[in-house]
């Protein structure tokens, strides 16, 4: 759906990017769920499988079941070689806040998601390089079977991820994530919008 399109039209389940400019918009498919999530079954790689092609032949990266390291749950991120890209951790929450999230990849220093009220205005810091808009509408029914239940009446929260002082990263629930550093691997972004925010 765009601005001058205002009916949503049908295909696969797929990350979406926007493109087109200002004129044109137009939100592309950039990554296609594995075909088991777009029907409906299950597969042995499960629901967390991105392919670069709809019709599923080159794998894009999967993420793996995930495990609890001590009070942490951490979602392992792999390449189509199967080799860790990264590790997206979900950090219990601190009361009065919500769980917040971490990355770490490979090289790169450690990211940590913060309740954008509580990371402070960032806006002369952001210098967009990578925009991921992950259409998730028509996939969350299909993905929302791993959470827990307890957050998810509340409506989607702004998390700014942070290496250091720097936010690389904005997340709006698991619908909208912005690359804001080109460092990060974006099938790190995709595999966020993938787990969701839950």
């Amino acid at each position: 759906m765009t601005h001058k399109q205002k009916k949503a039209v049908s295909g696969p389940r797929a990350l979406r990017v926007p493109q087109g400019g200002t004129e044109f918009p137009v939100n592309a498919p950039c990554a296609y769920l594995a075909r088991s999530a777009q029907f409906g079954t299950e597969s042995p790689a499960g629901d967390h499988t991105l392919y670069e092609d709809p019709e599923n032949r080159r794998l894009l990266c999967s993420v793996d079941a995930p495990q609890a390291v001590g009070d942490e749950r951490h979602h392992v991120v792999r390449d189509s070689q199967g080799q860790v890209i990264g590790t997206l951790r979900r950090i219990p929450p601190k009361k009065p806040f919500r769980h917040t999230w971490g990355l770490d990849q490979p090289g790169h220093p450690e990211i940590t998601g913060r309740n954008e009220l509580v990371g402070g205005n960032s806006k002369t810091e952001r210098v967009a390089r990578v925009a991921i808009k992950a259409t998730l509408g028509l996939v969350t029914s299909v993905l929302d079977g791993g959470g827990d239940g307890s957050d998810q009446s509340m409506r989607p929260r702004t998390l700014e991820w942070r290496a250091g002082d720097h936010v690389v990263m904005v997340s709006e629930g698991s619908n909208e994530v912005t690359i804001e550093a080109d460092w990060i691997d974006r099938r790190l972004a995709f595999a966020f919008a993938l787990v969701g925010d839950k």
